[in-house]
């Protein structure tokens, strides 16, 4: 019998979409070929809904106790290429690590995303190694890991983060500033961020659209820091590069070029926002 590698991931919050099993293509792939992946969806721990005849409100205990809450688990198991012997998958299985996890997790933002657009919510949570409960990795045969088992799996230890104490207060220091008025909040900065999620996630017509917003709002704000100048102008001469990435992700996918100028300018211009952080201190 064929042994099917699988990552399974559990999030502190329902993935959204139903429960259930789904099938995976690549990207632009004709509906008759063949699935890559299988996706398997659950909600754990779901909290009983009230029932219809229950009030609007009712009174609070003075020390409540926590709210109990639903977890998700996505389980991608990629089908392309099955193991042959549980041998092959015994050899895979010792090397598998935080690669195959990225790669699956790849995947799953896939489907997270095409949820989001096709249930049109902005809200919908996206993925982070760093935000998962669980992380596994293993194999089985195809019965058995699409019912949730396998015969082999390995947790993942979340990778170790290791800041000094000053970066680790930082951001408590500028929260605070930007919640006492002190330190303003910049539109670039949010921009930037969506910028990196659809990078990272592998939409990269919507980073290079993105970046290009992102980078007009920080050429706009970041001259009021004299600081910057000199990033500033760096952005400044990236912004042709960007600009034919995002013309190009309006009628095409990016090619190796353009997707690494795009990659490019968003690292600068994440250092040239990290260096403004610094100046606040």
């Amino acid at each position: 019998m064929p042994l099917f590698p699988f990552t399974q991931i559990e999030a502190p919050w329902p993935l959204g979409p139903p429960d259930g099993r789904y099938l995976v293509r690549a990207d632009g792939a004709h509906r008759e070929s063949a699935p890559t992946h299988v996706l398997l969806f659950a909600t754990l721990g779901a909290a009983p809904r009230p029932g219809r005849l229950q009030r609007r409100s009712r009174p609070a205990a003075p020390e409540p106790d926590p709210a109990p809450v639903a977890t998700g688990r996505a389980t991608v198991i990629e089908v392309a290429e099955p193991f042959v012997d549980a041998a092959a998958a015994a050899r895979w299985l010792a090397a598998a690590g935080e690669d195959v996890l990225a790669t699956h997790l790849r995947v799953l933002e896939r489907a997270l995303h095409s949820f989001r657009v096709v249930t049109a919510d902005p809200y919908a949570e996206p993925l982070h190694r760093e935000r998962l409960l669980v992380a596994r990795v293993g194999f089985g045969e195809g019965e058995e890991v699409a019912g949730g088992r396998w015969r082999e799996a390995r947790e993942l230890l979340p990778p170790s983060a290791s800041r000094r104490r000053s970066h680790v207060l930082e951001p408590q220091a500028r929260l605070a500033g930007a919640l006492g008025g002190h330190v303003p909040l910049l539109v670039c900065e949010e921009l930037a961020l969506r910028a990196r999620r659809d990078l990272d996630s592998g939409r990269d017509r919507a980073a290079a659209l993105q970046l290009r917003i992102a980078l007009d709002a920080a050429l706009t704000e970041l001259p009021a820091y004299a600081v910057l100048r000199a990033r500033v102008e760096e952005l400044q001469g990236l912004r042709n590069g960007v600009d034919d990435a995002a013309g190009a992700a309006l009628a095409r996918g990016l090619v190796d070029a353009e997707l690494e100028a795009v990659g490019h300018a968003l690292a600068r211009l994440e250092a040239a926002l990290r260096a403004r952080a610094a100046s606040e201190q």
